[in-house]
């Protein structure tokens, strides 16, 4: 979609506070929940976050780094991300939570019994919801974000 941005307006703020109130602004609380209300551990809350920026192309999210309690990934944390399937940097559930984006991004028709059998092995049926759900509020955000990597989303000053 293209939408046309009034002279000295925040593009974001514009799109989401002033043209859809009642939908951008719960969307955007939505969005912050997922980082308030968080119980997953920052390395697998990263890598799935992280893994979902890199398919979108988002490079707002790509740039951006969760903090928790002074603490962030490590800098090489996002190159470890594209290698989830082989890096030695990962315990389990971090790999499984970079797995479980690439594939609720990508092919999320096929997430099997034997998926989901890992899964359980590793999180909770609570965690497995709470990782869904931010899987989902990032899809959507990154790719709804001026930047995302689908540009389905271009802002435009207004000419006029």
């Amino acid at each position: 979609m293209n939408i046309d941005i009034p002279a000295g307006k925040d593009p974001i703020g514009y799109v989401w506070g002033e043209m859809v109130p009642g939908i951008g602004i719960a969307a955007s609380q939505f969005s912050l929940a997922v980082y308030e209300h968080t119980t997953l551990g920052l390395r697998e809350f990263e890598a799935a976050r992280l893994r979902i920026a890199q398919i979108n192309g988002c490079v707002f999210c790509l740039d951006w780094r969760t903090e928790r309690d002074g603490q962030k990934v490590e800098e090489e944390f996002a190159d470890a991300v594209l290698q989830w399937r082989t890096t030695d940097r990962f315990d389990d559930r971090t790999r499984l939570a970079a797995e479980y984006a690439e594939r609720y991004a990508t092919d999320h028709h096929n997430l099997d019994d034997e998926f989901w059998h890992r899964m359980s092995a590793h999180y909770t049926q609570r965690e497995i919801v709470e990782l869904s759900m931010s899987l989902g509020a990032w899809l959507a955000f990154g790719r709804h974000t001026p930047g995302g990597g689908v540009q389905t989303f271009w802002l435009r000053p207004h000419s006029s």
